[in-house]
């Protein structure tokens, strides 16, 4: 029985309608260096300290923590607030004699057990003031405890709202609104071959300016010591600093330099490599500092197309489609590695290179039918 095989029609090539045959689709895929949403497959299992640094750290803690647990700490820390200074006054009342006691030498009015202590610790704490429990001034100790009692809601507020505050403005919040396109591109460019890729912003209060980056990771099996080294490589893009009021196409020259320069479409395709891309930049609205980040594996790089064009004049506006954002047309580049592509070219004249850069290509579709698509010249 054979696997499953997948095929894909693209028609864009102002020539034919071109068949491919995906590969095969049980093929099982490579652990991803990160995830499309910017996220690390990365599960730490004893960290040094243990809980020591999420414990001195608990401001940062409490902000990247789920909501269920932001609300269950929010709950917890009231709670336990009012129960230990319910129990301090019902201490104070107990150890007064105010339970039996009726005359007016009390500490703290109406408390005569732990509820009554607990209830007048919270109208304390949330300045609900129903005016039925309170204190008097006969007792030093009350006062003292109250004062303290006053002071540090204040601070439990502050802490609260800042942990809130912080948390629904978090950078990961304002990241989701920036986005790469899902999938990279090689072509030609003034005779060069590129590799770029879209970055574009959703909402309407634009980005000013932000830096670019981009790594190329590799996963390195050591069999020996049966461990798995990672490797990373500088990519060099243009225009590092990327003004995004309108998407922007990310590029990276495949020169003698890059990583890419001898790799060809088929052996990109046969490599475990990944391409790790960011964008660090500064919200406008609230001055956070904020990364968007995703990675292309192989299978994400279409060798031989570029984006659709999605920006428009209008009579007073630029109209931008982002429905092809992550569109691509096919264009004729030359099915080689841009090292064998710069040594052809320089060892060729113009008119012998130009056929045999650009000569046809077998695009086959079934066992009885062969397409051939004619690749022109740019």
């Amino acid at each position: 029985m054979q696997p499953l095989r997948e095929e894909s029609v693209v028609i864009e090539t102002s020539h034919t309608t071109v068949h491919y045959l995906d590969k095969l689709r049980n093929r099982k895929k490579p652990l991803r260096y990160m995830q499309k949403d910017g996220r690390f497959p990365v599960d730490i299992h004893t960290s040094p300290g243990g809980w020591c640094p999420y414990v001195t750290d608990i401001f940062t803690t409490l902000v990247e923590c789920r909501w269920a647990w932001m609300f269950l700490m929010f709950s917890l820390s009231y709670i336990l607030s009012w129960i230990f200074f319910g129990l301090c006054y019902w201490l104070i009342a107990h150890a007064n004699g105010d339970e039996y006691n009726e005359d007016d030498d009390l500490c703290v009015y109406n408390v005569r057990g732990f509820t009554s202590a607990f209830l007048f610790s919270m109208e304390t704490q949330a300045t609900i003031g129903y005016g039925f429990r309170g204190m008097s001034e006969n007792c030093i100790v009350a006062i003292i405890v109250v004062t303290i009692q006053d002071v540090f809601s204040c601070l439990l507020d502050t802490i609260i709202i800042g942990i809130v505050v912080a948390k629904m403005a978090s950078a990961c919040k304002r990241a989701q609104t920036v986005g790469f396109s899902s999938c990279a591109v090689v072509n030609l460019r003034n005779g060069v071959l590129c590799l770029s890729w879209r970055l574009g912003d959703f909402r309407g209060n634009h980005i000013v300016d932000g830096v670019v980056k981009a790594q190329l990771v590799r996963h390195i099996k050591q069999p020996m010591a049966g461990s798995l080294r990672m490797v990373y490589q500088h990519i060099e893009v243009e225009e590092r600093e990327v003004v995004l009021a309108t998407p922007a196409t990310i590029i990276h020259k495949i020169n003698h330099n890059s990583p890419l320069y001898t790799l060809g479409p088929e052996d990109i395709k046969q490599d475990t490599f990944e391409i790790v891309v960011s964008f660090t930049y500064t919200g406008d609205s609230t001055g956070m500092l904020h990364q968007t980040r995703t990675s292309f594996s192989p299978s994400d790089i279409r060798w031989g197309q570029r984006f659709q064009e999605m920006l428009k004049p209008g009579k007073k506006h630029y109209k931008v489609d982002y429905a092809r954002f992550n569109e691509t047309n096919w264009v004729p580049v030359p099915m080689m590695s841009a090292e064998e592509y710069d040594r052809e070219r320089s060892s060729l004249n113009n008119n012998e290179a130009q056929y045999q850069l650009f000569k046809p290509v077998l695009c086959s579709t079934s066992p009885d039918v062969i397409e051939v698509v004619q690749q022109t010249s740019l």
